[in-house]
């Protein structure tokens, strides 16, 4: 398709990532922009049904690995957040001056740091003796309730997730899935009996990870991020960052073992077999609605939006052509649209009384993976036009239409998949020296094993931010790019959202 053809859709090029990917959202109509209040955009149908199919995968995930969905409260009082910052200025002290948090004093404390949360002050006329603000995540909400769950290691682990809105004032410039102020969030919180099985539950959850990167074809790095970078209430942190299509990461999603320090300071404490009263530890794995600003920045392409199938909002638009002409073709499109459902695949028909081109170009537009053109020839032959939104056409038998659609969708997963394998391959390349020259839209892979000081020169010298220590690390030793002593800890150097 030519240039005229994309101007007319008013789609810029892609290469231009900054102007296409804040276009295509509303083109697409994912969203609304309009609403009066920034960062809070407006799902639109398509884009919220596209949301709610990549849960649907987040809810079959945790079904299989035993979780039960709860729901809490959008409010949380004043209290709660002061008992958060208080342990977190704990632990981020005892983290900096390198020593146990049991260690330092309750008098030698700091002020909690500033939460961007939103206020509710009053109910109607009346001012609220204790202040509520909207939940920016759900530790301290859940973790109130948990100690009344929890009384016997026989309800140990208790693994729980919910699927809200959170709030967080975001102060910089905001971008639709990436940076919201109001996101739907993921959110699993388990507590369990000890340091060991907590760390079984986050190897559990990197698995999930890895099955619904899989399921989306995201090209992903997982790294366990350096102390400076974990979230001042967690032991450590394992992020799971995208790297999208301008070079670079965003973080997706993040799994945080906390031990037994949420369960101190909120007395989540069991009685073991013996009849000794134990903390619990505890776990936390978050995503957000940047998995679906990381399918569209990934897939996406200068004609618009590329759906993998398995979150498709429609897996297959049957397109009638010149059905005036011939009563057989609106008897077939129905036909098959029917097969197809009963099949549990996602069918839209297009009956709508614009020319063939029009429809083409719309649905492109919105990513659906398979378009199936139908008319008179076509059922003369006893065939379907099948158009992969990948690229490439043919016909296909319409008497085995449900065999032959789903061979059309495992092929258009397939080559998202061989696209994500070359984005990595493109776009990550090793850098064993300082003296390496920077590019834009690249991320490096490094050996280092070296301080928080090494760390802060590597991030100086390049001014890309380091990722962390990668889960999966080198084979064999290299030498560190910063001490040249060897190691085998494969690191990676990124421009970050």
């Amino acid at each position: 398709m030519g240039e005229q053809g994309k101007a007319k859709r008013g789609i810029p090029a892609k290469a231009d990532f900054n102007a296409w990917y804040p276009a295509i959202v509303e083109i697409a109509d994912l969203v609304d922009k309009r609403y009066p209040i920034k960062g809070m955009d407006v799902w639109r149908p398509y884009g919220w049904k596209a949301m709610k199919y990549i849960d649907a995968l987040t809810h079959a995930e945790m079904e299989r690995t035993g979780h039960d969905e709860v729901n809490f409260p959008l409010l949380i009082p004043e209290d709660l957040l002061e008992k958060e910052n208080q342990l977190v200025a704990r632990l981020q002290a005892a983290r900096e001056a390198g020593i146990d948090v049991s260690e330092l004093r309750f008098d030698e404390e700091v002020e909690g740091f500033s939460k961007e949360v939103y206020w509710v002050k009053h109910a109607g006329e009346t001012e609220l003796d204790v202040p509520m603000f909207l939940r920016p995540t759900s530790e301290t909400a859940m973790y109130t309730l948990f100690p009344l769950w929890i009384r016997s290691h026989s309800d140990l682990p208790l693994k729980t997730y919910q699927i809200v809105n959170t709030f967080r004032y975001e102060t910089k410039q905001t971008r639709t899935f990436i940076r919201v102020r109001e996101i739907h969030f993921f959110e699993a919180h388990t507590a369990h009996k000890d340091e060991a099985d907590a760390s079984a539950q986050i190897e559990e959850d990197l698995e999930i990870v890895d099955n619904i990167m899989s399921d989306l074809c995201l090209p992903v790095i997982i790294s366990k991020r350096p102390v400076w970078d974990t979230f001042p209430g967690a032991w450590y942190t394992i992020a799971i960052d995208v790297i999208m299509p301008n070079g670079r990461t965003l973080q997706v999603a993040s799994c945080h073992h906390y031990r037994d320090q949420w369960a101190e300071a909120f007395g989540m404490t069991y009685e073991d077999v013996d009849g000794n009263h134990k903390n619990c530890h505890q776990t936390t794995y978050g995503m957000s609605e940047r998995l679906l600003g990381a399918v569209v920045g990934t897939h996406g392409d200068d004609n618009g939006l590329i759906f993998p199938p398995k979150s498709a909002p429609i897996h297959v638009v049957l397109i009638p052509v010149a059905a005036h002409k011939s009563e057989a073709v609106m008897e077939t499109v129905t036909s098959i649209s029917d097969k197809l459902r009963s099949s549990g695949l996602r069918v839209h028909i297009d009956d709508r009384d614009k020319r063939a081109g029009k429809k083409f170009y719309d649905w492109e537009i919105k990513g659906v993976p398979l378009r199936l053109e139908i008319g008179p020839r076509d059922i003369e032959n006893g065939t379907a036009f099948a158009a992969r939104r990948t690229g490439g056409k043919q016909p296909i038998n319409i008497q085995d239409i449900v065999v032959e659609v789903s061979n059309e969708l495992k092929a258009i997963e397939s080559e998202l998949e061989s696209r994500t394998s070359s984005i990595m391959d493109e776009m990550v390349t090793p850098m064993e020296s300082l003296e390496t020259e920077i590019k834009e839209g690249m991320i490096y892979e490094i050996a280092f094993g070296g301080s928080d000081a090494d760390a802060e020169t590597l991030e100086k010298t390049t001014g890309l931010t380091i990722l962390g220590e990668c889960m999966t690390q080198f084979e064999e030793e290299k030498p560190c790019i910063i001490s040249g002593k060897m190691t085998t800890k494969r690191n990676h150097l990124a421009r970050m959202y």
